[in-house]
């Protein structure tokens, strides 16, 4: 190619008039231009026909494969072959390098042919309906290097032949139902960075070749039937930073071996039968998150934990923990999740807790704990997080008050000899007692007076609820009055206001919705708040709508805007009041910023991850649909962390009110195309929403655009199809480190994931929690490539 322009330039005066250096510098980045275009295009073929073996092969794959929607269409044998224009084929040489058909509604079996495919470095076919055993000639590919088969129907086990594959990188057969033990040298390869067997049945221990892989990053073996106790050596596996082993039956003492992984990031060994002291947990210095919930565990909780200075999350949740909350726990300031209910723990809540600047769940119920809980932590949560401790005071109304301290009595005087009292005395007594009682009537008297002058001053008017922090606080998950006969509920929370400073308060239209109108109030101490006033004559009625609104302000997440409190008013009005977010909504964070401003992927990332663990929470604990998903109902707080907005507003809402927000949704091109059959959302429609939301961050474009009369989740299948890829993503996403391997790699297989949550069919779209699983597995296998590269 070089030498063809050399030709064409041969004759231009200037092209003769360079340098022979300059000239060879010119042809070598003409010619390294020439193969980016190549690779950027799309164009793998190097114009070699496919092999006449690996051509027979993909025949016999293909006759075993069940094609529901026609994918496979272009395997046939017209045009140039296999390596030219087969859907998911990839070449070098002739030979099959790659085959890449996931989220493809495939079914059937994976044929024993495809072992004859020698070439072959990745084989990627998750997300489809595929069903019986993984062939065992898989593991007769010497060049393999991913085996991507996560999300299928497939039976059977795990071929030990999998461990002959001297390159392997990447094993992903998560989420199928696979059964029997996992093989012993299942680590043979000494580059195999990612393991993940999570949501099978395999069953017996965990091999010991495991825990002695000097590459492994990643190993997730989370919801299977393993028994068994911990392997004792991991001394090996110092990379290691991901280890989930949860939902096992796994037993025995934690092993010393492990507690000194100093890469450790994050440790989930709950729902398990693991036993013994934790004494030796402070050596994982770089751990995040801790998971030890519903184990044995005994012994106290150890001072070391201090040392965890980067912990996000501890839960120690249902073991035997006893003995003191260490005062220690209040150094780590990182600490948002604390979690240690269901022990046999004692003593005082100390105060230190009240320190943590993040924390936003906290649940010590269930313990043997006694006194008077902090009133910091009273005020910011709920009774629910110290309930069952009946020595526990002063944190709800439903507790008991804390005792008053007695008074040491003063000291006894020695007894003495006292006079008998003269008829004088008993006069002069008598005669200043009564003096007494009539000057205590006559300031009565005069009080009264004063009150019924005052009252008449005003009118008649009661004065206003006092404003002082003290009154407020007796507000706190309670009730109180507000002026003119209207009635203020708290809920937990950081802010105690009265019903008088919340009608005071200076308010600033944000947005208005089908469900009424929100404001940013300023209270007089300047903390601001959100209030949302619902329309009128769309709420149920008072009662109704009571206990739905208490339910709602039990819901506490960190990705869930919380209700702090509700005013019902004497005229009927009704106001919410939640935590005011700085940075607004998603939707105006993507679309209304300056060209100056620029969001880098892995916030659009972080922001997603959050937005789908929210979803997750309500899906799975609070069996609850929100049914208006959008990015105008996800705000983001000073940190641009996601909380989900709006939640529960239908439960408040008439049936024709809440019609009228699905309507709403569904004109902001939000909605899943079942909803205009079905009467209510569903999970399925949620995730839709979800779906949507995560095209917007990938292609910086609003649902609300019309585009070619396409919606977006079609305007972006269609660029797909043609296999346009990079052209569906934000422009701002392809430049710097987006152009490197690894973030590209993420870009598109959160594309795939996305396109996955908008399938018209509801069977096919994932559940919340897989897609919480699929976008931290994404994430974390970036974080890995990362790694590598530096």
């Amino acid at each position: 190619m070089a030498d063809h322009f050399k030709n064409l330039l041969a004759g231009n005066s200037k092209w003769t008039s360079f340098s022979n250096n300059a000239r060879l510098n010119f042809l070598f980045f003409l010619s390294l231009l020439l193969a980016l275009s190549f690779s950027a295009s799309g164009a793998k073929w190097d114009g070699v026909k496919v092999t006449r073996a690996d051509s027979q092969a993909l025949h016999a794959i293909k006759n075993e494969l069940v094609d529901f929607k026609g994918v496979l269409r272009s395997w046939n044998d017209t045009g140039a072959g296999a390596c030219a224009g087969w859907i998911g084929i990839k070449c070098a040489d002739g030979e099959v390098i790659s085959i890449q058909l996931p989220f493809k509604g495939l079914g059937g079996r994976i044929s024993d042919r495809i072992g004859q495919l020698q070439s072959l470095r990745r084989i990627s076919l998750h997300d489809n309906a595929l069903v019986g055993a993984i062939p065992a000639t898989i593991g007769f590919l010497p060049n393999l290097r991913g085996l991507y088969l996560f999300n299928n129907r497939l039976s059977g086990s795990l071929p030990p032949s999998i461990s002959n594959c001297p390159l392997l990188q990447t094993l992903d057969v998560s989420g199928n139902q696979l059964a029997g033990i996992i093989p012993p040298n299942l680590a043979n390869s000494t580059r195999l960075y990612r393991l993940n067997l999570s949501f099978n049945s395999f069953s017996g221990s965990i091999p010991v070749s495991l825990s002695r892989s000097s590459s492994l990053i990643f190993l997730a073996l989370q919801y299977n039937n393993l028994t068994s106790s911990l392997p004792d050596s991991w001394s090996s596996v110092s990379n290691l930073k991901y280890l989930t082993l949860d939902h096992n039956s796994l037993s025995g003492k934690l092993p010393t071996s492990l507690t000194r992984l100093v890469s450790l990031e994050e440790l989930d060994l709950s729902h398990n039968k693991l036993e013994g002291s934790i004494d030796e947990i402070g050596s994982l210095l770089a751990l995040k998150k801790i998971n030890f919930e519903k184990n044995n565990f005994d012994g106290s909780i150890p001072d070391s934990v201090q040392k965890l200075l980067n912990l996000s999350v501890l839960n120690l949740s249902n073991n035997r923990f006893r003995g003191r909350i260490p005062l220690i726990i209040g150094n780590i300031t990182s600490l948002n999740s604390l979690d240690l209910s269901e022990n046999n723990l004692t003593g005082e809540i100390p105060s230190s807790l009240s320190n943590l600047p993040n924390l936003t769940s906290l649940d010590l119920s269930y313990n043997h704990l006694s006194g008077a809980v902090p009133s910091l932590l009273s005020k910011k949560f709920n009774s629910t997080s110290f309930a069952g401790n009946i020595h526990l005071c002063g944190y709800g109304p439903s507790s008991p008050p804390c005792p008053t301290p007695e008074l040491t009595p003063p000291p006894q005087p020695k007894p003495h000899r006292r006079r008998k009292l003269s008829t004088k005395d008993i006069i002069l007594i008598a005669s200043g007692a009564l003096l007494f009682v009539l000057l205590i009537l006559c300031f009565v008297l005069l009080c009264c007076l004063l009150c019924k002058k005052t009252k008449s001053s005003k009118g008649g008017r009661a004065p206003p609820p006092s404003t002082s922090k003290a009154a407020a606080a007796t507000a706190a998950e309670g009730e109180t009055g507000g002026d003119g006969g209207g009635k203020l509920v708290h809920f937990d929370g950081p802010l105690v206001f009265t019903a008088n400073d919340l009608l005071c308060a200076t308010a600033e239209i944000m947005g208005k919705s089908s469900y009424g109108t929100a404001y940013k109030a300023t209270l007089e101490d300047e903390n601001q708040v959100a209030v949302k006033r619902l329309r009128e004559k769309i709420t149920k009625p008072q009662k109704e709508f009571e206990v739905e609104a208490s339910n709602l302000g039990k819901i506490r997440h960190p990705n869930i805007l919380a209700l702090r409190a509700y005013y019902l008013g004497p005229k009927g009005e009704k106001l919410l009041v939640y935590d005011y977010m700085p940075n607004g909504s998603l939707a105006s964070f993507l679309h209304a910023r300056g060209p100056e401003t620029t969001v880098p992927w892995p916030t659009r990332m972080n922001i997603a991850i959050g937005i789908a663990r929210g979803l997750c929470y309500l899906h799975s604990e609070v069996n609850h649909v929100h049914g208006n998903l959008t990015a105008t109902n996800v705000l983001l707080d000073e940190n641009t962390d996601p909380k989900i907005a709006d939640v529960g507003l239908s439960r408040l809402m008439t049936s024709a009110a809440t019609a009228n927000v699905v309507g709403t949704a569904g004109s902001m091109r939000y909605r899943a195309p079942e909803l205009s059959k079905l009467k209510n959302a569903t999970e399925k429609t949620d995730v839709f929403s979800l779906g949507v939301i995560v095209l917007e961050l990938l292609t910086g474009k609003s649902p609300s655009e019309a585009k070619d009369g396409l919606d977006l989740p079609q305007w972006v299948a269609s660029i797909v199809k043609e296999e346009w890829t990079n052209e569906v993503f934000d422009v701002e996403l392809m430049r710097g480190d987006a152009s490197t391997s690894s973030v590209g790699d993420e870009l598109l297989n959160t594309l795939k994931l996305a396109l996955h949550c908008v399938d018209p069919s509801p069977a096919v779209r994932p559940e919340a929690v897989e897609v919480l699983q699929k976008l931290e597995e994404i994430k974390a296998e970036a974080d890995v490539d990362v790694g590598k590269s530096e």
